[in-house]
């Protein structure tokens, strides 16, 4: 059957609209906050550890995606968000936070186009352990749009002179508990 020259027309008009994002045309980027600029990405950092120390359960889950993986320091942590929730939630219903310092901080936005993910990482002080670092990676979600934690892994840090007295110690723990 022969179309119409109208209809011809309104095939025509759709398939240009089509194809108009493939002839490099992009969407507007997310205006806040700007994934160019890592202060907003740091505060969130800041936010995330102030809440701990404050044991503000509301505010530190808030600096996390809703999907967020948070790595301890024990081979057995590695949490989801709800499981992490529910592992905090009796030590901050107590008042009971932690406090981890922040020095050292490094935030690299990920290649691409799309400038929603940082990686980072940073030394953190605390009193109990004394250095360590925490690694991650945030990304520019939610609504309105933040920087929030999508995964975050904290751990030990070991001279390398005493990695192998550290080890043997860790091996016989693993060793016992899986008897």
């Amino acid at each position: 059957p022969r179309l119409s020259s109208t209809t011809m027309l309104r095939h025509t008009i759709l398939l240009i609209f089509a194809l108009i994002p493939l002839a490099g045309c992009r969407h507007a980027p997310v205006s806040s906050p700007s994934p160019d600029d890592n202060s907003s990405a740091a505060q969130r950092l800041d936010t995330f550890h102030s809440a701990a120390a404050r044991a503000d359960f509301n505010a530190y889950f808030d600096c996390f995606t809703d999907d967020a993986i948070f790595l301890g320091t024990d081979a057995t942590e590695r949490w989801t968000v709800d499981q992490f929730k529910a592992y905090c939630k009796p030590y901050f219903d107590q008042g009971k936070g932690w406090v981890y310092t922040p020095r050292d901080r490094h935030l690299m936005l990920a290649p691409g186009n799309d400038q929603t993910v940082i990686y980072f990482d940073e030394l953190l002080e605390n009193a109990k352990y004394g250095t360590c670092r925490g690694t991650g990676v945030l990304t520019l979600s939610g609504s309105p749009p933040a920087w929030r934690i999508a995964h975050y892994s904290l751990s030990f840090m070991i001279p390398n002179d005493k990695a192998a007295e550290v080890t043997t110690i860790a091996k016989s723990a693993s060793t016992a508990t899986s008897k």
